[in-house]
């Protein structure tokens, strides 16, 4: 008979390869964590406050800066609490929570970003129907489908995973992740593997190929036209271009890792590398946005400079 177990806890072994350095990794990451909220907010409040930033192209930019704000409240606070902690134990509604939040996070990113690419393409190459296809009911409608079909496709996965009978509770990571849950199952895995690869398909996939695809579309429309043409849509398509890079990487070390035997490479790059996805983009959007696009730049100096006086 095999030895199946119900814990209802797991344990996150891998604070273990923090150690005697948890002081200075939680005080450097309460400051990460206060600048991604207040940079973040800074870029929602001047968007939401300034009329002539009620445009598709900014509104998507909030939306993402919501979406980093969702996703570190629904990481650092716990994972903080952790560092400080002789003890590294997740109750296992905790733990399932804390993965719908992450992946939904992550999800909600790939799609926003897929919507932006979208948004560019309709502005570059097909700029005399800007205004019908992006209206401000399309506008939202996306975004809506952008949030709700992520959160559906994965609560179906998570509950996949959370009805699995355990051999085990010990996660080799410093927070909850689906994959990692799934490996200490006692039975066969196959029908959560086949939707977690369609999951990943549908959600991670399918929109990259359509980023990619929307901007070797612009590229081909810009190819034939004036310098002063290509620096206008340089300006407004970089941003958007760096953040999808970025994601892109840390995305692809999150799924690698995950598939890696952590025991063969260093313990500590092994944390600092499972955290990339879920602190660089929340980190780097604003301030690539912030300092790229000069609309923003602008009415963000005011706003700041107006709270001081």
């Amino acid at each position: 008979m095999e030895n199946r177990t119900l814990s209802f806890y797991f344990n996150l072994t891998m604070f273990m390869s923090i150690g005697h350095h948890r002081y200075p990794a939680f005080v450097f990451c309460l400051l990460l964590y206060v600048f991604i909220v207040s940079a973040n907010l800074v870029i929602i409040l001047v968007i939401s406050r300034e009329r002539t930033l009620h445009e598709p192209m900014y509104m998507f930019i909030a939306f993402l800066s919501f979406n980093s704000l969702y996703g570190s409240t629904g990481f650092f606070p716990r994972f903080l609490m952790d560092l400080l902690s002789d003890t590294h134990l997740i109750s296992r509604s905790a733990c399932f929570t804390q993965i719908y939040v992450i992946y939904t996070y992550a999800s909600y990113d790939i799609t926003i970003l897929g919507i932006m690419a979208y948004d560019r393409y309709v502005a570059v190459c097909q700029p005399l129907h800007y205004h019908r296809k992006m209206s401000r009911k399309t506008v939202f409608s996306l975004v809506a489908m952008a949030w709700v079909f992520p959160g559906f496709v994965l609560t179906a996965c998570i509950s996949l995973s959370a009805g699995l009978p355990l051999c085990g509770n010990e996660i080799q990571k410093v927070f909850c992740a689906n994959w990692n849950v799934v490996k200490l199952s006692c039975v066969t895995t196959t029908v959560n593997n086949i939707v977690g690869m369609l999951l990943t398909i549908a959600t991670v996939f399918l929109p990259l190929f359509y980023v990619l695809y929307t901007y070797l579309r612009i590229v081909a429309v810009c190819w034939k036209k004036s310098a002063e043409f290509k620096g206008k849509v340089l300006q407004s398509c970089l941003p958007h271009m760096v953040s999808f890079v970025i994601y892109s990487i840390t995305g692809f070390c999150d799924i690698a890792l995950s598939r890696y035997n952590l025991e063969e490479i260093n313990s500590f790059v092994a944390v600092i590398l499972s955290l990339e996805f879920i602190v660089l983009p929340p980190v780097l959007n604003p301030l690539v946005y912030g300092l790229k696009l000069p609309e923003i730049r602008r009415h963000s100096l005011k706003m700041l400079s107006r709270y001081k006086q």
